[in-house]
């Protein structure tokens, strides 16, 4: 069986369309990949410990005073 030019030509049009996929998927997993390797690399970075403590006390500072204004609130008191 011949090939004609309108099959050759969907023939050559289906291998690029392949091949395109395949690129962006092996760049996809790439980027993937890569991600990957920063969240593991930012889990396994011991935290600084003057920075974490002081952001740790600022949000327990918000807490407290969340907590103080819901009291107020229970209590009936215009803050």
């Amino acid at each position: 069986m011949p090939f004609t030019p309108e099959t050759l030509s969907a023939a050559v049009l289906a291998a690029a369309a392949l091949a395109a996929i395949a690129i962006i998927a092996r760049a996809a997993l790439a980027a993937w990949n890569g991600w990957l390797d920063l969240k593991r690399a930012e889990l396994a970075r011991p935290a600084e410990s003057g920075t974490a403590q002081a952001l740790g006390m600022i949000d327990l500072s918000d807490l407290r005073e969340r907590l103080r204004k819901l009291e107020a609130i229970a209590a009936g008191v215009d803050i």
